[in-house]
């Protein structure tokens, strides 16, 4: 009678077939979040146990589709095919397991690729305001592996994109674009839209990134991008809440920092050993009016190897992607960007940020010397060099 037995983070079946997850073990009660609809739930209504941990399906078989946050399919094409099933739980690779960054992933966006490279295993956050871009850059990265992986070498980068919190219209959107441009056959989609229950929005990242691991633990390449991890710390207050634990600061519960640095600690280069595949992380942070030192952007600031800040002015100001140059930093992608890439951008990070210090003073109408006023000509021009229009990522 009851749940005795039962483990955290174990799977439950109700009566309507709903299944759930424990994660409130109390001496009285058992605390349960639903993942689906909990209007069939009514007093009284048996609970089982499965005995087993969360997990969803992983594997080849997963490319080309779109599934929900426990990886069941709802683009309509019917049940996935051949596969194996992953925890969605799992802990990051060790010390002795990885390697350092050392191959490029190429985004296509020459603003990227030349001042802020990325290499394959690394974590690159994509941070600013609403309707900056931020996605544009995600799904330019995905459309830009089209030719690297029509070479069918060992080189292939597979695809996984989260989608939490977003409209359905714009999930049905992006897999249209993807199909379109023959992108889909490379990539999964998982989708836990706004509609959806708030546990399914917090666990859409980690089933994305169980179906990520398949790739990484198998030798291969992947990409898994979280669009947006600030809608799944909101899916987890709320839970948390609801759970009656205690809140902190924005009311976020306590755990909110390892919520996001479990998840991101799992994308890694592993060993020669240990296959040499790796997982690359792009998870994109939402701020408010700018503010990078909110409590979600300067955590997961700190757990990532760099980001990418995007802003609203310049992006009105048709520089686009609108990236600050002087605030996006790359902590370990310099070690994995192409040497021809580098003779070329060796300078250009130096060149464009005393351009933005000669700018200000020139505001001024001060009487610039010629050396000096050579400067904000060819700064000018270099912000020119990474404009780029959204879908056309150069290969």
């Amino acid at each position: 009678y009851g749940l005795n037995e039962i483990q955290a983070g174990e799977m439950v079946e109700f009566a309507s077939g709903v299944k759930g997850i424990a994660l409130n073990l109390e001496n009285e009660n058992v605390g349960i979040v639903v993942f689906g609809s909990d209007t069939a739930i009514k007093e009284g209504d048996l609970v089982k146990r499965t005995g087993s941990i969360m997990d969803v399906p992983a594997g080849k078989a997963m490319l080309g589709r779109v599934v929900d946050a426990l990886g069941v399919p709802i683009d309509g094409r019917g049940a996935l095919s051949d596969h194996e099933r992953r925890r969605v739980e799992v802990k990051a690779p060790g010390i002795i397991e990885r390697k350092s960054v050392h191959e490029p992933m190429q985004t296509g966006l020459k603003a990227v690729d030349s001042l802020v490279p990325i290499g394959r295993g690394q974590r690159e956050l994509i941070i600013g305001d609403r309707q900056t871009g931020k996605t544009a850059i995600a799904i330019d990265t995905i459309l830009n592996q089209k030719q690297m992986n029509s070479r069918g070498t060992s080189e292939t980068l597979y695809c996984v994109y989260v989608a939490i919190g977003q409209k359905r219209s714009t999930v049905a959107q992006l897999v249209q674009i993807l199909s379109e441009a023959n992108a889909l056959e490379y990539s999964i989609l998982v989708a836990a839209t706004a509609s959806d229950p708030a546990p399914l929005q917090f666990l859409a990242p980690y089933s994305g990134c169980a179906m990520g691991e398949y790739f990484r633990d198998n030798g291969m390449h992947a990409l898994i991008i979280y669009d947006d991890l600030s809608k799944q710390a909101v899916a987890y207050r709320q839970m948390s809440l609801l759970l009656r634990r205690p809140p902190g600061r924005e009311a976020f519960p306590g755990d909110v920092f390892y919520l996001h640095s479990r998840l991101l600690e799992r994308a890694a280069k592993r060993s020669d050993q240990t296959g040499a595949g790796s997982l690359t992380a792009l998870p994109v942070i939402e701020t408010q009016a700018g503010d990078v030192s909110a409590y979600i952007p300067t955590n997961v600031i700190s757990i990532t190897d760099g980001q990418i800040c995007l802003e609203t002015e310049l992006f009105y100001r048709g520089i686009r992607p609108a990236i600050n140059v002087g605030l996006s930093v790359s902590r370990v992608g310099s070690a994995a960007q192409l040497r021809a890439m580098k003779q070329v951008c060796g300078s250009l990070k130096l060149e464009l940020a005393q351009y933005r210090e000669v700018a200000a003073f020139a505001q001024f109408g001060s009487d610039l010397d010629a050396a000096t006023q050579a400067l904000p000509n060819r700064g000018a021009r270099l912000t020119e060099v990474p404009k780029q229009p959204q879908y056309s990522p150069l290969p």
